[in-house]
C-alpha cells in the first residue's frame, strides 16, 4: 500500500525541478516555453524516470501509487477541460461601462460565480467584457490585476469546483459542501479587495479626467447592448455541476462514491454535447483554441507523477516540520502556493496535516482527516484558504493568472512585469491576508 513505500529524500528533486521550470523558464528562455511540445518534453523528462523507479524499487507498491495518481490526473484534467470548453462556447458581447462601480460589479460577480464554474471558467468568461468596458481608459493595467486577484483566485473558495486545490481535496474525501463553511473568509478577503480596487479605480480615472482633454466619465459612459450567444451552454454547466455534486454524495450508489471513471465519463459526454451544439463564431469570436488545456493537460501530468513522492515524504515526517498551528499551515502553504501550483501545494500541506495525526494517504483520506474532530476542520481550512488566495501573490501561482495576463495583452493592455505585479499583491494582498490571520486562525 502507499503508505508502506519509504523513499529516499533524493526522490523529491524532480518534482522541484519541475516547479522550478514551470517558474523560470518562462523567464529566461520564453521561445521555447511557448510550445506546449516543449512543456511535454519537460515534464516526461522528469515524470517518467520517477515512475520507472517506483515501479522498479516497489513493485506492487509503486504500480499502486502510481494508479492512483493516474485516477487523480484523470479526474483533476476532465473537471478543468469540461470547465474551459463549456464556458468557451458562451459569448457576452457588447459592453458595460467602464467606470468604477460598473467596474467593482463586474469583479464581484466574477468572484461570486467563480466558485461555481470555476476561477478558468470565470476568467474565461468575463476578461474580455471587462476589457471592451475600458476600452478608452487610459490606466487599466490595475484593472486586471484586481481581476486576477478576485474572479482568477480569491473568488473560487466555496466549492470544489472553485479552484483545483479544492477539486483535488474533493477527490480525496472532503464533503462537496464543506467549503460553504469558509463564507466568512470568502467575505473578509474578497470584501476588502473590492473595497480598495474601487477607491484606486475612482483616483485613476478621477486622475485621468485631471490630465486628458476631453470628458473621460463621458467616454467610459458609452456602452453598447449587453447581449448573451451560447446561453445553453449555462445548461451544461449546471449539468456538470450536479454530476460533480452526485458522484461526491454517492447518489444512486447507496451514498458510496461513484466509482471512477462515471463521473468523468459524464462529464466527457456533456462537454461534447455542449462543443457539438455550440456554433463555431462564437468560439471564434471568443478567440477559443485548445492550446491553454493543453497547456495544463502536459504541465500537470509531470506535476501528479513528480509529486508522489514529495507527499509520501511529506506524510511520513510531517512531525519534524514544526508546523502545527493553523495559522502556520494557512501561511506555509499559502507562500508555496505563490511561487508553485496551488494544487499540489495543498495536497503536500493536507499530506503534512495527516501525517501528524497519523492518517494515512490511502483513498479518501481527507474524510478520515476531518472525522477526527478537533482542530482538524480549522486546519483544513487553514490549507483551503492558503491555497487559494494567495494563488493571486504571483503570475505562476494559478493557472488562469498568466492567462488573462495574455488576453490582456493581446488588446494592448501594457501589463506589469513578474517582479511589477508582485509589487501590486505585497501593497495589496498580503496586508488583507494578515488582517485575515489574525481574525480567522488566531
Amino acid at each position: 500500500m502507499a503508505h508502506a513505500i519509504e523513499l529516499p529524500v533524493w526522490t523529491v528533486l524532480p518534482f522541484i525541478a519541475l516547479l522550478l521550470a514551470i517558474a523560470l523558464l518562462p523567464l529566461v528562455t520564453p521561445h521555447f516555453w511557448e510550445s506546449n511540445r516543449n512543456k511535454g518534453i519537460v515534464s516526461a523528462l522528469l515524470g517518467v524516470p520517477v515512475a520507472v523507479y517506483l515501479v522498479a524499487a516497489h513493485g506492487t507498491a509503486g504500480v499502486h501509487e502510481l494508479a492512483e495518481k493516474a485516477k487523480e490526473y484523470a479526474s483533476f484534467i476532465v473537471l478543468l477541460a469540461s470547465l474551459f470548453i463549456v464556458t468557451g462556447g458562451i459569448y457576452v458581447r457588447g459592453s458595460l461601462s467602464g467606470t468604477p462601480l460598473v467596474n467593482t460589479g463586474l469583479l464581484a460577480f466574477g468572484g461570486l460565480i467563480a466558485s461555481w464554474i470555476g476561477t478558468t471558467g470565470a476568467s474565461v468568461l468575463l476578461i474580455r467584457p471587462l476589457l471592451r468596458a475600458n476600452a478608452s481608459r487610459e490606466r487599466k493595467a490595475h484593472i486586471v490585476v484586481f481581476f486576477i486577484f478576485v474572479v482568477s483566485n480569491c473568488g473560487g473558495l466555496l466549492t470544489p469546483l472553485g479552484d483545483p486545490p479544492l477539486f483535488l481535496g474533493f477527490l480525496k474525501g472532503v464533503p462537496f459542501d464543506w467549503t460553504f463553511r469558509l463564507w466568512p473568509d470568502w467575505l473578509l478577503v474578497n470584501g476588502l479587495l473590492l473595497v480598495i480596487f474601487n477607491v484606486w479605480d475612482q483616483r485613476v480615472l478621477a486622475r485621468e479626467e485631471r490630465e486628458r482633454p476631453g470628458g473621460q466619465l463621458e467616454e467610459v459612459l458609452k456602452h453598447e447592448p449587453l447581449g448573451i450567444e451560447g446561453a445553453a451552454n449555462f445548461g451544461f454547466l449546471a449539468a456538470i455541476v450536479a454530476i460533480i455534486f452526485a458522484s461526491g454524495s454517492g447518489i444512486g450508489n447507496g451514498g458510496a462514491p461513484w466509482p471512477f471513471g462515471v463521473q468523468e465519463g459524464l462529464m466527457l459526454a456533456v462537454t461534447g454535447l455542449a462543443f457539438a451544439s455550440t456554433p463555431a463564431r462564437i468560439r471564434s469570436a471568443n478567440a477559443f483554441g485548445f492550446g491553454p488545456i493543453i497547456e495544463v493537460a502536459v504541465l500537470f501530468a509531470g506535476i501528479f507523477l513528480t509529486m508522489a513522492p514529495a507527499l509520501l515524504l511529506l506524510n511520513a515526517n510531517a512531525r519534524h516540520f514544526g508546523i502545527t498551528e493553523p495559522w502556520h499551515f494557512f501561511w506555509a502553504t499559502g507562500l508555496l502556493s505563490s511561487f508553485l501550483d496551488n494544487a499540489p501545494t495543498y495536497l503536500t500541506f493536507a499530506a503534512t496535516a495527516c501525517g501528524l495525526e497519523g492518517v494515512p494517504l490511502e483513498g479518501r483520506y481527507l474524510a478520515d482527516y476531518l472525522a477526527l474532530g478537533g482542530e482538524s476542520a480549522l486546519v483544513l481550512a487553514a490549507i483551503s484558504t492558503g491555497a487559494v488566495f494567495m494563488g493571486a501573490n504571483t503570475y505562476i501561482g494559478n493557472g488562469p493568472n498568466f492567462m488573462v495576463k495574455a488576453i490582456a495583452e493581446e488588446s494592448g493592455v501594457r501589463m506589469p512585469s513578474f517582479i511589477g505585479y508582485m509589487a501590486y499583491s505585497g501593497a495589496v494582498l498580503l496586508p488583507i491576508l494578515g488582517i485575515a490571520t489574525l481574525v480567522l486562525f488566531r
